[in-house]
C-alpha cells in the first residue's frame, strides 16, 4: 500500500508505494482509508515525545489516529461488521475484557492500545483495528469522510470532555485555552449546550475561527492578561475552564480564571518542555473547591449521540476542516505544527 512513513523523529515523512499492508487477525478489521486528520498528537508522536508516559513511537511506522473509511475486510470472529461498511475508528482501542471496558469506560482500558501508534494507522491506504465488534463504530452514509475524520480525536475527546467529564450546562461560562482544532471543537460543543464560551489564544485568525464556532467573547493574550480578561467578563470567573493546548503558562491560567468551586477540563497533553509535569496554585485550588477533570477520547458506545447532533446540524465538525490535502503534503503540516503553523483541522484525503 502507499503510506507515509515515521522513520525519524522530528524528520520528514518518507512516502512508500509498496509499505506492507496491515494484517488481519480473527478478531480485527482492515479498513479501507478515505480520510485522516492531521491532529497534533500525530506531531508529538513524530516529535518522539510521550516517552515519560510509556507512548513513545516505535520506529518505523505509519501513524494517523483520526481515520475513517470503508471495511476492506474483517476476521473470522468478527459478527458486527463486514465488508463495505462506512466507519469510523476512534483512537481509543479496549482490549474489552479488563474491569473498565466491561464498565464501559474502554477509553481507559488498563490495556489501552492507541490507532496509530500500537497498530497501523491512517497514514497508509489501509489502517488496523483489533477486536472490531468492539472498538469500530458504525459511520451514516449522510455523513462524508472528510467530515467524519474530524471526529476520530479531536472532536470526539472535546464531546466526551464536555458533555460527559464537565458535565457543561447551559448558561455556564466556559473559558477555552488554546484554539487549535480540540480547543475549537470546544468552543463549538459548549455553545451547542448553551454556554457562554469565552475563547483565549494569542493568534487573531484562530480567535475569529473560535467567534464563527459560537464563542460570546474572544482574549488574546498576547496583549492582555487571560485570567483578569476572564474574570472581569465573567464578573468572577469562568464555571469551567478547558485547557486544550498542554502548556504550563496555560495551565496555570485556566486555573486562575475559575471561580469558586470551578472546574478545570485538562484536555491537553504536554510536550518535551514539560515532561508531563506543571506547577499549579495548589492553595488556591484548596481555598476555592476547585475539580481538576481529566479526559481521554471517547467510548466507541457514545459516538451515536454526538453523530446524531451531527445528522440533526446541531454539530457541524465539518466547519473545522480548513484544507485537504494528498499524503504527500503530510509532512508539510506537520512540520508547521512546530510553530503553531495550522488553522483548525487538516485532513488527508488522496492517496
Amino acid at each position: 500500500m502507499k503510506a507515509a512513513v515515521v522513520e525519524g523523529f522530528n524528520q520528514p515523512l518518507v512516502v512508500h508505494k509498496d509499505w506492507p499492508d496491515p494484517k488481519c487477525g480473527p478478531n480485527d478489521a482492515i479498513i479501507q482509508v478515505k480520510a485522516n486528520g492531521i491532529c497534533r498528537s500525530d506531531w508529538h508522536m513524530w516529535m518522539g515525545d510521550w516517552g515519560w508516559i510509556g507512548l513513545q513511537l516505535q520506529l518505523p511506522h505509519v501513524i494517523g489516529h483520526e481515520f475513517c473509511g470503508v471495511v476492506e475486510e474483517v476476521g473470522s470472529e468478527v459478527t458486527k461488521f463486514k465488508k463495505g461498511d462506512h466507519v469510523i475508528c476512534p483512537f481509543n482501542l479496549g482490549c474489552g475484557s479488563c474491569e473498565y471496558c466491561l464498565s464501559g469506560h474502554q477509553n481507559t482500558c488498563s490495556d489501552l492500545k492507541i490507532a496509530g501508534l500500537n497498530v497501523t494507522g491512517g497514514y497508509g491506504q489501509f489502517a488496523h483495528i483489533p477486536k472490531a465488534d468492539f472498538n469500530l463504530v458504525p459511520l451514516p452514509e449522510s455523513i462524508s469522510f472528510v467530515e467524519a475524520a474530524s471526529m476520530g480525536c479531536r472532536f470526539m475527546t472535546a464531546y466526551h470532555g464536555v458533555v460527559d467529564q464537565a458535565q457543561v450546562k447551559a448558561g455556564e461560562w466556559v473559558a477555552v485555552y488554546g484554539c487549535g482544532g480540540v480547543g475549537l471543537a470546544t468552543v463549538q460543543i459548549a455553545s451547542a449546550l448553551g454556554a457562554n464560551v469565552i475563547a483565549i489564544s494569542n493568534n487573531e485568525k484562530k480567535l475569529s475561527a473560535a467567534r464563527e464556532l459560537g464563542a460570546t467573547h474572544v482574549v488574546n493574550a498576547s496583549q492582555e492578561d487571560a485570567p483578569t480578561a476572564v474574570q472581569d467578563i465573567t464578573k468572577g470567573g469562568a464555571h469551567v475552564s478547558i485547557e486544550a493546548l498542554g502548556s504550563a503558562g496555560t495551565c496555570r491560567n485556566a486555573i486562575l480564571s475559575l471561580r469558586n468551586q470551578g472546574r478545570l477540563l485538562q484536555v491537553g497533553l504536554t510536550s518535551e518542555q514539560e515532561k508531563g509535569e506543571v506547577s499549579l496554585p495548589i492553595d488556591l485550588i484548596v481555598a476555592k473547591e476547585l475539580m481538576i477533570i481529566g479526559t481521554l477520547g471517547m467510548q466507541p458506545h457514545r459516538y451515536s449521540e454526538m453523530l446524531r447532533m451531527v445528522e440533526s446540524g446541531k454539530l457541524t465538525p465539518g466547519k473545522l476542516v480548513n484544507q485537504t490535502v494528498p499524503i504527500e503534503q503530510a509532512s508539510d503540516v506537520l512540520s508547521s505544527m512546530s510553530h503553531y503553523g495550522t488553522l483548525g483541522v487538516t485532513v488527508i484525503d488522496q492517496w
